[in-house]
């Protein structure tokens, strides 16, 4: 749903617009994203938070659209957080498990986002652990694909709630000097927040150990 028809609904007012062509079906990576674009989400994010007063309040912007949660990697905190988002925007929500899909007994994923699909979900969120799995999803799914995290690709929506973060709290992101500490070669976070926070003109600096940096760093 674009932001200007959220900015429709009465418990909406002041929603920010995006000034373009908004031509994203899917979020699957911050690399396609322009520093615009990012700005928007981040400035909608923001408006969203506090139309619902911190996250405390249910807005009806959602309701009867359905989200699927579909997570093949544990992760507490990113699937309740999505569930939460999800619930708090007046969507129905459905959260599924490998352990309890029928990928356990061999159902493939093409074969559950296409049943998926075929329910009427407007919206998948993924996680995965192989690389590419969001944008194997997209290809074969009418529904809206969100990437929670596939394999050492990416996590776009951690990197954009870390962007939110430091926004509030430095109230702004260009010209600052950013630190990434840890396993950098093998965090799909890590290369997320890269990328956005240069695409926003902050300076990246990396400190890991050699054996956890990539070979060659984008400068």
């Amino acid at each position: 749903m674009s932001s200007d028809t959220l900015a429709q609904h009465p418990a909406m007012p002041d929603l920010p617009r995006f000034h373009g062509s908004w031509s994203h079906r899917h979020l699957l990576d911050l690399e396609s994203l322009s520093a615009a674009e990012l700005t928007h989400l981040l400035d909608l994010a923001a408006a969203l938070k506090g139309a619902t007063h911190n996250c405390r309040q249910k807005l009806p912007l959602l309701t009867g659209k359905t989200v699927a949660n579909l997570f093949f990697e544990n992760s507490t905190r990113t699937r309740t957080s999505f569930e939460i988002a999800g619930k708090r925007l007046g969507m129905d929500v459905i959260n599924i498990s490998a352990s309890t899909s029928s990928s356990s007994k061999g159902e493939s994923l093409i074969d559950t986002v296409k049943t998926l699909n075929a329910m009427s979900s407007d919206a998948i969120v993924i996680r995965h652990a192989d690389s590419g799995s969001a944008e194997l999803v997209a290809a074969h799914v009418s529904a809206h694909v969100i990437n929670a995290g596939d394999g050492a690709h990416e996590h776009p929506t951690q990197a954009l709630l870390d962007a939110l973060t430091i926004r509030h709290a430095k109230k702004r992101i260009d010209g600052l000097v950013i630190a990434i500490c840890g396993d950098v070669l093998h965090s799909r976070v890590a290369r997320s927040n890269i990328i956005l926070l240069k695409k926003m003109g902050a300076e990246v600096r990396l400190v890991a150990p050699s054996t956890l940096m990539p070979a060659a760093p984008k400068s």
